[in-house]
């Protein structure tokens, strides 16, 4: 390690493999990466570090909309509508953004024709609530918030001003036991948990004999404590299983027929994981090795074995899509696509053929975690992904954005490059490796505007030079989050969201009360009392009032702070509104160490939230800054200028 890198070193791009020879840790030391390091990321990816990178086949070609661009031995294109344009040496500005194919000397490959830049986001300053749908408990839910009670929630927060609901990752994970509690850790990015399903509007429901005592033995079983995900899954696929063997129109409704041709194949193999799943009991890694492949015979003879099961669950894909659907017919829903997925689940096994071996994607040694991270998520190699002409991505960016009207990716950083460490080795013995990051960027871009939905990037932690200023220059919106931010108030970047904290951070009551310091104790860690301490006074100083306020006087004055930046929208926690103590997740701790990890609820029901003094402050101060009237008698500008 050395404080100052060579001129040669700091311009040195990463190698031909795309590993980074060095990079810039949190401390702002450089770090070497060691010839050894750099061969484990090389056979990671399948190849001998001593033989020359391969040459790319059929690489795909990234053109801009409008942009000419000159091609050699190229005879052809085909558009994705079939229509065939002839070509002689340049291809035509006027081509349509989309997914076509060059024919030529050289066989086919796929054209890319993006536009560059992601939807815009409206100009004008707005504001929305984040929630955690699990934790948004109604008395008509079965202990777990649904998708009935996302929709309830954005019908009433548009009532009261709020234009964007922020929503936790609401993707699949493996049916099996234990369930994976962490909507960071799914099986799929690209379909939905049925354990978000409002059972009572699902069609057929009729045929269900006890319907309302399955329902309150699951809605007891998470009333006191922490959610209780197995038994809410478990009585409501006993009331659908129910449905779809009793109900004469389960399964034959036109809609479900679309669906299944719409989403085609990818449904179907995540339908067959899924049976797989539960006939053997558990990831793909461990099963028979017959089944370890997608495309395996033994994997289509159990397709047509259990049909009617894989059936049943493309179903509840359906089930879950319609009622999303509605919930985002009532608000500008924003999702939120995690940064990998579970190595052992669905997406890992279709895609397993691009994914790196023995290496998972983490984070290098910093403050917080001196002996760095490891997140247990797949890498996907660079050069297969695209060979394979980026279908993985493309089919997430698709499936994320669906219903949605804006999409957060956590930690957009990765598009540039993931910091890959060894299974059997530690962070500290990893390296970044380089993604491609502008074609990746184009192909996020071509899905955003294809499906209208603006996009923003998680862009904390430690930034490349230039990083910001691409995101900046794709529209996709960086994210402000006070309780890292020293700077002022009118410094903050009007294509920003603002937040105060996240899903990993303290809650303001627990910070001003001091509970979350006493948790931190209680399972193990050593918190800096100075840290908090500070954090108080920062606290107070924002909000105007005194170390002895009550703590609604300081969320209100925070979140009056936040609201008046530039920043074209603001997302309040709910979490802070209704004055909760509980974090939503301790990072770096277990399920042994704390369960209460993505399983705290809110300690509201839904129905009275809009009563609640404390989110209707944090509503009433959001307003008075960037809702409607403010906006009409203060004469902000869409920048946030006065």
């Amino acid at each position: 390690m050395s404080d100052q890198p060579s001129d040669a070193l700091r311009a040195a791009p990463a190698d031909a493999w795309g590993v980074v020879p060095a990079y810039e840790d949190a401390s702002h030391a450089w770090v070497t990466v060691p010839q050894r390091t750099r061969d484990r990321m090389i056979e990671a990816m399948g190849r001998d570090p001593g033989a020359p990178p391969p040459e790319p086949t059929a690489a795909p070609l990234f053109v801009r909309t409008g942009r000419p661009v000159d091609v050699d031995g190229v005879r052809e294109v085909t558009l994705e509508t079939g229509e065939s344009i002839p070509v002689r040496g340049r291809l035509p500005s006027d081509l349509p953004s989309g997914y076509h194919e060059l024919r030529g000397d050289d066989g086919e490959r796929l054209l890319v024709v993006s536009p560059g830049r992601c939807q815009p986001v409206t100009t004008t300053p707005s504001w929305g609530w984040a929630v955690q749908l699990y934790a948004l408990r109604s008395r008509a839910s079965w202990g777990v918030g649904d998708l009935a009670d996302l929709r309830e929630l954005g019908r009433e927060a548009h009532a009261a001003g709020a234009r964007s609901l922020l929503v936790n990752p609401l993707d699949a994970v493996t049916p099996v036991r234990p369930r994976e509690p962490s909507p960071y850790f799914p099986t799929s990015r690209r379909f939905l948990d049925p354990l978000y399903l409002r059972i009572e509007e699902v069609d057929g429901i009729e045929v269900v004999d006890d319907l309302e005592r399955t329902a309150a033995a699951a809605r007891e079983a998470s009333t006191t404590g922490l959610i209780d995900r197995e038994t809410v899954i478990d009585a409501k696929l006993e009331v659908l299983e129910a449905v779809w063997r009793g109900s004469r129109q389960a399964g034959r409704e036109p809609g479900f027929l679309a669906f299944l041709t719409e989403r085609g194949s990818e449904l179907s193999r995540f339908s067959t994981f899924c049976s797989l799943a539960e006939h053997f009991g558990g990831g793909w890694r461990s099963w028979p090795d017959a089944y370890r492949h997608p495309d395996a015979p033994a994997v289509a003879a159990h397709a047509r074995g259990h049909a009617d099961r894989i059936r049943f669950t493309a179903w509840l894909q359906w089930l879950c899509d319609r009622q999303l659907a509605t919930a985002a017919a009532q608000i500008g829903l924003v999702g939120d696509l995690p940064i990998g997925v579970d190595p052992d689940g669905a997406d890992a096994w279709e895609f397993q053929d691009v994914l790196a071996d023995g290496v998972s994607i983490g984070a290098p040694p910093d403050e917080l975690a001196p002996s760095g991270q490891d997140w247990g998520l797949p890498a996907f190699v660079p050069s297969r992904l695209r060979a394979d002409g980026y279908r993985p991505l493309i089919s997430t960016f698709r499936a994320a954005m669906r219903h949605m009207a804006g999409l957060r990716i956590d930690h957009v950083l990765g598009l540039f490059r993931l910091f890959w460490v060894p299974t059997d080795g530690t962070a500290g013995e990893g390296a970044y490796v380089r993604m491609p990051h502008r074609e990746l960027l184009d192909l996020l871009a071509l899905e955003s505007q294809r499906a209208g939905t603006f996009v923003i990037g998680e862009d904390l932690g430690t930034v490349e030079e230039g990083v910001r200023e691409e995101l900046a220059d794709r529209d996709i919106l960086r994210t402000r989050v006070w309780w890292f931010e020293t700077e002022r108030q009118d410094s903050w970047d009007p294509g920003a969201v603002a937040t105060v904290s996240t899903h990993d951070l303290p809650t303001i009551a627990g910070v001003w009360s001091g509970a979350d310091e006493d948790a931190q104790r209680r399972i193990g860690l050593t918190p800096d009392p100075r840290w908090y301490l500070d954090l108080r006074r920062r606290l107070a100083d924002v909000a105007g009032v005194g170390l002895d306020a009550p703590v609604g006087e300081v969320i209100a004055g925070v979140h009056r702070w936040v609201a008046a930046t530039p920043c074209v929208l603001v997302l309040a926690q709910l979490d802070d509104a209704v004055a909760a103590e509980d974090r939503v997740n301790v990072p770096g701790t277990d399920r042994v160490q704390r369960p209460a990890n993505w399983s705290v609820p809110l300690p509201v029901w839904r129905e009275d939230l809009r009563e609640h003094p404390g989110v209707r402050a944090v509503a009433d101060v959001l307003n008075a800054v960037r809702g409607p009237h403010a906006r009409a008698t203060t004469g902000t500008a869409p920048d946030g200028r006065r």
